[in-house]
């Protein structure tokens, strides 16, 4: 009797580019998942889109187009695909939704939000508008579409400074991250008036957990996103996006490094610098967690979550995102 071995899978061939964050023994977990969704992205002419933040054997393996929010928005515009599967939160999958309204959006779990999201609402902003007449508006992208189309610009941690300053105002409200606003601030002349939300990550970071780290990792070099409190980032060696701190690994190769950022960004930017020392002080965001494999690959299958939003408000909030994507 001839015993015939299964075939190899497609996603064994994947596993050289995760080998040195995922152990050998939890490959086969994802396998059959990632087979199937290379198959279903093939047959649906699907693209699928992830953050930074999502876990590796989704950012290496599975998705065709991977980067923080600025990256992700100037993706979604030239994606030839019919659907467009967003591996990150509800206000990400709108703003692909809102740049390609021709286009089917899926979000596997319709319950990924964003604590910056949910900290202010349309209504908000109008009051804010009434009570602040003539000054500009400036939401972070981590907004719903319904914030975005009460607002005058978007803006990303990437851009938020040249974005404030290509306004020529005195003056301008930025909304709804107060640290980002605070640590924007900090670099230009111009008085910026500030929401009181915070992304339940990058809040958490401490000056003194800086500290201990720099007590236990001799000549670590620290980066910190600019959601983080003000104090954390002047302790910091270097403040930027995501796309900036992968950027300052590549450019510069500390021989040890730590991101106060969200977990998986660490492991993301690990597998392409094996020689370097990444610390992980770790805080995990509970919404980018909900996208896994599974529920991708339920998303392609069933055509679940379609994005939809009311046209009227997608045409004012894409104007605000167009806006942005002008400047920088």
């Amino acid at each position: 009797m001839t015993i015939h071995s299964p075939a190899p899978k497609r996603a064994d061939a994947l596993y050289d580019r995760v080998r040195n964050v995922i152990p050998p023994v939890e490959w086969p977990v994802f396998a059959d998942d990632i087979d199937a969704i290379l198959d279903l992205k093939r047959q649906r002419n699907a693209v699928i889109l992830a953050h930074n933040y999502q876990t590796p054997e989704i950012f290496h393996c599975v998705a065709d187009l991977v980067g923080d929010s600025l990256a992700l928005a100037r993706m979604a515009m030239k994606t030839k695909a019919d659907v467009i599967v967003l591996a990150g939160v509800h206000f990400m999958a709108e703003t692909a939704k809102l740049l390609n309204p021709g286009k089917t959006v899926l979000l596997p779990d319709r319950a990924a939000g964003c604590s910056l999201a949910e900290s202010i609402t349309a209504e908000d902003v109008r009051l804010l508008r009434r009570n602040y007449p003539g000054v500009p508006i400036v939401c972070y992208v981590n907004t719903s579409a319904a914030v975005k189309a009460e607002s005058d610009i978007c803006c990303t941690s990437g851009n938020a400074k040249a974005i404030v300053e290509s306004l020529g105002a005195n003056r301008v409200i930025m909304l709804p991250d107060e640290y980002l606003a605070r640590n924007v601030a900090a670099t230009t002349g111009v008085d910026i008036i500030s929401w009181k939300g915070h992304c339940e990550v990058h809040e958490r970071f401490t000056p003194a957990e800086i500290r201990e780290i720099r007590e236990n990792y001799p000549g670590v070099v620290v980066l910190a996103h600019p959601e983080c409190p003000p104090d954390v980032v002047a302790a910091a060696d270097f403040n930027g996006s995501t796309a900036a701190m992968s950027d300052y690994v590549s450019t510069r190769k500390p021989a040890r490094v730590v991101l106060l950022t969200e977990c998986s960004m660490s492991d993301n930017v690990a597998v392409q610098h094996p020689q370097i020392e990444f610390i992980r002080p770790c805080n995990l965001c509970p919404h980018m967690k909900r996208i896994t494999l599974a529920n991708i690959r339920h998303a392609l299958e069933t055509n679940q979550h379609v994005i939809g939003i009311d046209p009227a408000m997608a045409e004012r909030a894409r104007r605000s995102v167009e806006r942005m994507l002008a400047v920088s």
